[in-house]
């Protein structure tokens, strides 16, 4: 088995406003690239899903602003731009860059007197999705300003929230959760940017439209996020009788919901109102307890339904990309704001199964909903568009990846959240630590984590103060040895981080040696099979037999033997497990052996005459 090593140079991650402004950063990481299967799928993605895509249609909708359907095509370039900069900021690729200035400055030229910029005509402005759309152009706007320091898309940015608010906020203005369906929630999520641009301008009025939002929404007719948290968020607003599933009345649209939490933990941190942490971190539990399933997402038809207790069903239009991206986002923050390593247990549980099953082997295509057993295939185009929703979005969640790695939390901290073969430059209390991640994890469960190289700032103390170096300890991993520079350290406590307090040097060498014991999940006479944070799957292509028929799976105290097979073509990794197969089973010829592959290869030829399952049946014997 190959160790894979590290790819070539890096790019810039530092907060992209400190770029523009010509600041040098103190504390955080200054390049990264990544390495293995998950660079390669990033690289994939961006060079066929985010450069592959023609910018200039989706700006089109802008240009002719002739919306009276209610329909969503102003989202897309605001999703598509915000991958594109994310992932500028990973690659530094001049063509990259020069394709989001021209899909900027193509934009802002569609702007109007007034300021509005979107697709809908004058006379059904502030419905449908034209406000959700908004937020998506302010984001994509702003996230450029940040990236460039292009004052005039901080203008362009300006003038159309300006617009928004000379329209929408207090009475005798239109009320935000009028402003769109599901209980107000897509046009509420405009609260991010809101946010952002107060922290750009200092602006007054900003916060306090932000503040509107937040206590508007508590109302009768709002979708209630603070006073409700504590419910579970598919039972916050049940239905009557003859509702509209596709309504102003369904409160449990699910990545419209998490946005808002999203923009509420935004302005918790220029506010310090534990109200907003406290219910997006309520909610959030919620969402993992009761509907997040074993590989990272959830919900079906867009909208939470308790589907945890549910997944083993074949639910329609289920996981959709949208839903895993914005989950994704909102461990991050939390994670961010918290520290918590189950933030960072859920985010990587979403990354490899959910995420990674998205996209089809090749790059060129980001699947709209991943179902647990069946095929998958390219979805629609939406709004006369030649895109949808997440074939736009989807590049935004694998552009998280490379944030997510490392952070550093306090110019003294340096936690290690994603265990990836890669290299980074990070800033840290005066000194920049180049870190190499040297592994095969999660083919194997060692990982060795190296100084490279550190360098002292020009001005910094003779002596430095000692970095804490806090290493994410899965929960899945029960059992997790390390080392330092070969030496035994006490026992990691899985589910924490382990924190070692020293004046690195160069040559330090750190080794985690994880617990990769395959484990099998059973629900509702169903089973999934586990390989540290990899769920596995069957694969007609594997050609081992019915993958629906009824299996017995020997365990003992739900630990059973995977055996590490070569992997087929479009295949990362491939097992083989013994079971008993068949109604009878008393036999040698009944047992068997099957072949599984991890949850993300499993379909990703998109070719609908074969078939993959998550979850195995298994025998039922009442004795």
């Amino acid at each position: 088995m190959k160790t894979y090593k590290l790819l070539a140079a890096a790019a810039c991650l530092v907060p992209a406003m400190l770029l523009a402004k010509g600041a040098t950063p103190t504390c955080g990481v200054e390049n990264i690239k990544l390495g293995g299967y998950v660079g390669q799928r990033i690289d994939q993605c961006i060079e066929r899903r985010i450069m592959g895509q023609n910018a200039d249609e989706l700006v089109a909708p802008f240009r002719q602003q002739n919306e009276t359907r209610g329909r969503w095509a102003s989202e897309f370039w605001g999703k598509w731009v915000q991958g594109a900069i994310a992932s500028y900021q990973y690659n530094h690729a001049p063509a990259l860059l020069a394709k989001i200035r021209d899909a900027e400055q193509a934009l802002m030229a569609c702007q109007l007197p007034n300021g509005f910029l979107g697709d809908y005509t004058p006379d059904t402005e502030t419905t449908g999705w034209d406000v959700w759309g908004r937020k998506y152009t302010l984001l994509g706007l702003l996230k450029w300003y940040r990236l460039s320091g292009d004052k005039q898309a901080l203008k362009s940015a300006c003038r159309l929230l300006d617009y928004t608010l000379s329209q929408v906020g207090p009475a005798p203005k239109k009320a935000i959760f009028d402003c769109g369906h599901y209980k107000g929630m897509p046009p509420m999520s405009i609260l991010e940017p809101v946010m952002f641009m107060y922290n750009e301008t200092k602006d007054e009025r900003y916060l306090a439209f932000a503040k509107y939002i937040v206590e508007v929404g508590e109302s009768a007719d709002g979708p209630q996020l603070i006073a409700r948290a504590g419910v579970p968020v598919s039972q916050r607003f049940p239905l009557k009788e003859g509702a509209a599933w596709y309504g102003r009345e369904n409160g449990q649209k699910a990545y419209e919901m998490m946005s808002c939490y999203v923009g509420m933990l935004e302005l918790y941190k220029v506010t310090g109102d534990e109200r907003l942490l406290r219910a997006a971190e309520t909610s959030w539990q919620h969402i993992a307890d009761e509907e997040i399933y074993v590989v990272g997402s959830g919900a079906s038809h867009e909208c939470w339904y308790g589907g945890r207790e549910k997944q083993t069903l074949a639910a329609a239009r289920t996981m959709e990309t949208c839903v895993t991206f914005t989950w994704m986002q909102f461990c991050e923050r939390l994670l961010q704001l918290t520290g918590k390593a189950q933030y960072a247990d859920a985010l990587e549980c979403t990354m490899y199964n959910a995420l990674m099953a998205s996209m089809k082997f090749d790059g060129s295509q980001i699947v709209k909903y991943v179902p647990v057993e069946g095929y998958r295939r390219e979805g629609e185009h939406q709004c006369d568009v030649r895109i949808n929703c997440c074939n736009a979005n989807g590049p935004r969640a694998f552009a998280t990846v490379p944030r997510v790695v490392y952070q550093t939390p306090s110019p003294q901290r340096l936690n290690v959240n994603l265990y990836i073969p890669s290299e980074a430059t990070i800033q840290v209390d005066g000194q920049k630590l180049t870190i190499v991640q040297e592994t095969n994890f999660p083919e194997d469960g060692l990982v060795k984590i190296r100084i490279a190289h550190v360098e002292k700032a020009k001005k910094a103390k003779s002596q430095p103060a000692p970095i804490t170096l806090a290493l994410r300890i899965p929960a899945w991993s029960r059992h997790t040895s390390v080392r330092l520079n070969s030496e035994r350290v006490p026992r990691a406590t899985a589910g924490t981080y382990y924190q070692l307090s020293r004046q690195w040097k160069e040559g330090d060498e750190l080794q985690l040696t994880f617990d990769m014991t395959a484990r099998i999940l059973r629900q509702a006479q169903m089973a999934a099979v586990t390989r540290g944070p990899i769920i596995l799957a069957r694969d007609s292509r594997f050609r081992d037999g019915d993958i629906d028929e009824c299996l017995t799976i020997a365990d003992k105290d739900g630990v059973v033997e995977l055996k590490r097979v070569e992997a087929p073509e479009h295949m990362w990794m491939a097992f083989e497990l013994p079971v008993m197969r068949g109604y009878y089973h008393d036999k040698e010829i009944d047992q068997v052996t099957i072949r599984l592959c991890d949850f993300a290869s499993a379909g990703n030829t998109w070719d609908e005459t074969e078939r993959y399952r998550l979850w195995l049946p298994l025998l039922y014997v009442p004795f």
